[in-house]
């Protein structure tokens, strides 16, 4: 049984006791200033008064032997309480005591800056229920909308649109399984899928579905399962199979029109990191149900803007069926793929036009002769092609874009190819202006890539000193964070009572937004500490922009303006991380 807590002063502050000196401090307050500036007692004889002293002092010692027998009473039995309660018992008793400290606090912190209690927010209407900012994706035609029929949203941010109320989970929303049984397995109502898309049969060829759950173990939307998909992507590289992803230089991947994330959930068990980008849905969405099972996602598109990652961010690009028609617009959406790709790196293509029975058909010649044509004006080496899948190699050879007749023009150097946020899709190519031009089998290997050198870290202007400070740093917080941290958020503490053994790794913890990343320190604080999470490292757009450094580290992330609201599905990370957001000169004016 856990003791209250009380506000005010200890000892019980203004009880019974506290009005007893009260009464006796005013007893003494009816004097008479006399010259010498001494005071007497009005109509009270000495004697008397004395004897009155005497009683109120006898009086105030018995309530205090009183008091103090109580309070000792009550700590032992609060003791002995404990020792006989229940583990079950206990632990919501220091739940409660949490939340009671936590409630004080805000009260006491709102008093001593003079501040009334903020007004309640209220509740969205039901139709924003998995409302993503940034998007035209609320109206009254949710229902009515052909889930076969595709709608290409576009980015819009507008401040006058920005939303003051609560978004409520669906009225059936349970907390998700834990990792990794979470990535394999979620709950039907958490996700917003309509009775079209069940009956259509899209999503049914990629998952089971259950009466509560959603399965994806045997679901994919390669014939033959996606992990005989991958062994034959890496075969069609030169590898034996794709456990040796890691020892050609493949740790990031960008997966796009990912399906529901089946690709980058087998890589993951591979230690490679994909991120899935997709259009924005208004139901079935491919972010959505691949953040709920654990994976990395973002809302994305190659329609007329550039994605919010630098230049030489990826190992290899990954399309299968995405839906893009590389073809069209001069090609400019390769020249964005040649743009996110490291030198050495390889785009996979996976599409039914590039079978032979597709290509019989004259639109299908035309529509490949142009891709394969830009894709050789790129630098890109067509290495392998086994029926839908072809993988080409970006050069790691500098005399290539010297070399080339036809093409892409070369960028000027007045182009930031670093800070692209959301910037127009840009014709040109950067080829190799940039010291970060290094060809992916000539990085350190995964994990020692996230470890960065002096000359590696003079590429971004840091100095290795501020990098190991800052490493050290978040070494430290990350235990403090284990440690304090209630073991119903982080579950490879001692299991809650009366709970059953989690399987392994016993992570409640998956999808982790660090909203101000800096180095990526907090991210590589959590793998060396054994936590089976990734990371969204989020650069704040009118900062120092350390993103390329991240993404070259191993870890993924994003550029954004924390004056807009962050594009995602509501109700897809498990922490969000702000340290130093906004207060910090180093890190820019980010609130």
């Amino acid at each position: 049984m856990s003791r209250p807590l009380y506000r005010g002063f200890s000892s019980g502050g203004r009880g019974s006791g506290g009005a007893g000196l009260d009464s006796f401090d005013m007893s003494y307050q009816t004097k008479e200033i006399g010259e010498n500036g001494f005071g007497y007692e009005l109509m009270n004889p000495a004697g008397t008064n004395r004897a009155r002293q005497n009683l109120i002092f006898t009086i105030l010692k018995l309530g205090l032997v009183v008091f103090i027998v109580v309070a000792l009473s009550g700590s032992l039995y609060w003791a002995i309480s404990i020792s006989t309660s229940s583990p079950s018992s206990i632990y919501h008793g220091y739940r409660r005591l949490q939340e009671q400290v936590v409630s004080d606090l805000m009260e006491i912190g709102e008093l001593s800056l003079g501040i009334s209690r903020l007004k309640e927010l209220e509740f969205c209407p039901p139709e924003y229920e998995n409302y993503a900012p940034c998007y035209n994706n609320v109206s009254e035609n949710f229902d009515l909308a052909d889930p076969l029929v595709p709608i290409e949203y576009e980015r819009k941010c507008v401040p006058d649109t920005e939303m003051h109320c609560l978004i409520l989970p669906p009225r059936n929303y349970r907390i998700p399984l834990r990792w990794p049984s979470g990535r394999d397995f979620i709950w039907k109502e958490n996700v917003k899928i309509t009775g079209q898309e069940f009956s259509s049969g899209s999503l049914t060829k990629r998952m089971m579905v259950e009466e509560e759950q959603i399965s994806f173990r045997s679901g994919s939307l390669m014939v033959d399962g996606v992990e005989d998909y991958t062994h034959q992507i890496a075969e069609m590289i030169g590898l034996r199979n794709e456990s040796n992803f890691i020892e050609a230089g493949v740790r990031t991947v960008l997966d796009i029109g990912c399906g529901f994330g089946s690709f980058g959930a087998h890589l993951f068990s591979k230690q490679l990191l994909t991120m899935c980008i997709a259009t924005y849905e208004v139901s079935g969405s491919q972010v959505q149900l691949t953040l709920e099972r654990g994976i990395p996602a973002m809302i994305g598109s190659f329609s007329s803007r550039q994605l919010p990652y630098p230049y030489l961010s990826f190992d290899m690009l990954h399309c299968a069926r995405c839906g893009i028609e590389w073809e069209k617009n001069n090609g400019i959406f390769l020249v964005e793929v040649d743009r996110l790709l490291r030198p050495g790196g390889y785009f996979v293509w996976t599409s039914q036009i590039n079978t032979h029975r597709s290509l019989r058909d004259k639109e299908n010649q035309k529509k490949w002769s142009i891709i394969h044509e830009f894709a050789e004006n790129l630098c890109w080496d067509m290495l392998s092609q086994q029926e839908e899948t072809i993988v080409w190699k970006k050069t790691s050879r500098r005399k290539c874009y010297s070399s080339r007749k036809a093409g892409p023009a070369i960028c000027g150097r007045s182009l930031d190819v670093e800070s692209p946020y959301y910037q127009p899709l840009n014709p040109c190519i950067a080829g190799m202006r940039s010291p970060r031009w290094i060809p992916i089998e000539h990085r350190t290997p995964w994990p020692s890539r996230a470890r960065l050198n002096s000359t590696e870290l003079d590429i971004y202007g840091v100095h290795s000193e501020d990098f190991a400070e800052d490493a050290a740093s978040w070494s430290s917080a990350v235990h403090s964070y284990w440690s304090l941290l209630s073991p119903l958020i982080f579950s490879d503490h001692p299991k809650r009572p009366g709970d059953e053994d989690p399987s392994p790794p016993f992570n409640m913890l998956r999808n982790v937004l660090d909203m101000n990343a800096h180095f990526g320190g907090f991210n590589a604080a959590l793998l060396d500490a054994g936590k089976s999470v990734w990371v969204m490292n989020v650069v704040p757009a009118n900062g120092p922009n350390y993103l390329p450094l991240i993404f070259d580290r191993g870890f993924i992330g994003v550029q954004h303006d924390w004056c807009e609201a962050f594009p995602a599905y509501p109700r897809t990370y498990d922490m969000v991380h702000a340290e130093g957001l906004g207060n910090d000169s180093r890190y820019g004016n980010s609130s």
